[in-house]
């Protein structure tokens, strides 16, 4: 009984530790450009030059409606579709009538024509959903370009290539930077005497959190980018 105790202790111990560790390389690369790079690596895909214009533009759906990463991709596809007004639009996302039918109303807020749009609920993951595109949409000729994420982006160019996929325009979602000065008057702003004065410092109120949530979605889709390898799927 106690060398079961003393075992599980070390076994704690390490896990304590290793945490300990993990966090703390964590909080280090935040003050480091290498989440920064690390997601536009996931983003930046580059891929065989198509033939012509894309006949159809893909959108792999990301969450509920209204969500940050939906209407990121929604926004993206609504621009693409304006440059490209002969492409079909095809929006993957799992049975949910409630939110297909929102991202439909977005998009017809922004200008496009609800004609275009068709919805592919089949699918429940990244290579379900691209495997239903190939065999409902697509042939192995024909180019088309996929609205996703930034992060999300990488593997799903690799899951299509896998399936035959090549003729793929990747467009990821990247949220546009504020190119302003947000430096404010700590004093004016009524900041107390003992409390540090961070107005002069992005890299603390924005920068450091800005690059800590990166790294999470980062680890998340280079764990995903591993399992699919596994898998065979990329």
């Amino acid at each position: 009984m106690e060398k079961a105790k003393g075992f599980l202790k070390k076994v704690f111990r390490l896990a304590a530790i290793s945490l300990g560790l993990v966090f703390a390389l964590a909080i280090a690369l935040s003050f480091t450009s290498l989440p920064f790079h690390w997601h536009r690596w996931l983003g930046e895909v580059k891929t065989v030059q198509p033939n012509g214009e894309p006949g159809i533009l893909l959108m792999l759906g990301g969450g509920g409606m209204p969500s940050e990463s939906n209407l990121m991709r929604l926004y993206y596809l609504a621009e693409a579709s304006a440059f490209y007004p002969r492409a079909r639009i095809v929006i993957a996302h799992p049975a949910d009538d409630s939110t297909g039918v929102k991202m439909v109303k977005f998009l017809e807020q922004m200008g496009v024509d609800t004609q275009r749009i068709m919805l592919l609920h089949q699918g429940n993951n990244t290579r379900e959903q691209l495997m239903s595109f190939k065999k409902q949409f697509i042939d192995r000729s024909e180019c088309f370009m996929m609205v996703t994420s930034p992060e999300h982006m990488r593997r799903s160019v690799m899951a299509a290539n896998r399936l035959g996929m090549d003729q793929v325009m990747p467009l990821p979602a990247f949220e546009t930077a504020m190119f302003i000065n947000l430096d404010y008057d700590f004093k004016k702003a009524g900041g107390l005497q003992y409390v540090p004065d961070v107005s002069n410092s992005n890299s603390l109120r924005y920068d450091f959190w800005n690059y800590l949530k990166l790294e999470i979605i980062c680890f998340r889709e280079t764990v995903a980018i591993c399992y699919y390898w596994i898998n065979d799927w990329i």
